[in-house]
């Protein structure tokens, strides 16, 4: 028996699941603002609560304000590529910024080394070869 193809794969599957996702996430949002009244209107209610029951329903209309979005956006490039054909492909290409000189290189090299740093070099190399004839 050959595969379904999945709903996700056509774009009226792609439609609905993103509608049945959007009212999923608006219902349990909003059920959780009901959960947060109700504990606002408690006896040990606070004003965090109060302030959650005006948050859950932003959250819930969150998703379906992104896939919006999201399609507003993707036929905006459609219409850019349909109107210049030619802008498209330059339009693909990252701009590389030039790069930076490295603040390290641009002061003058130290000719004389630091006693202390050439100190602690010398006792790391001592170890690094402790560690070297303790392994063989």
């Amino acid at each position: 028996m050959p595969a379904s193809p999945s709903p996700a794969g056509s774009p009226w599957g792609r439609r609905i699941a993103i509608v049945v996702t959007s009212l999923v996430s608006l219902l349990v949002c909003c059920g959780l603002a009901w959960w947060q009244w109700d504990r606002y209107t408690s006896a040990n209610g606070t004003f965090q609560n109060l302030g959650y029951v005006l948050q859950w329903p932003l959250f819930g209309l969150f998703p379906a304000f992104m896939f919006y979005r999201i399609r507003k956006l993707r036929q905006k490039a459609e219409a850019d590529a349909e109107a210049e054909p030619g802008a498209a492909a330059e339009a693909e290409k990252p701009e590389v910024p030039a790069p930076r000189p490295r603040p390290d290189a641009v002061k003058a090299p130290q000719t004389d080394e630091d006693e202390e740093l050439a100190a602690y070099n010398r006792y790391l190399r001592e170890l690094n070869a402790r560690d070297q004839q303790a392994a063989e």
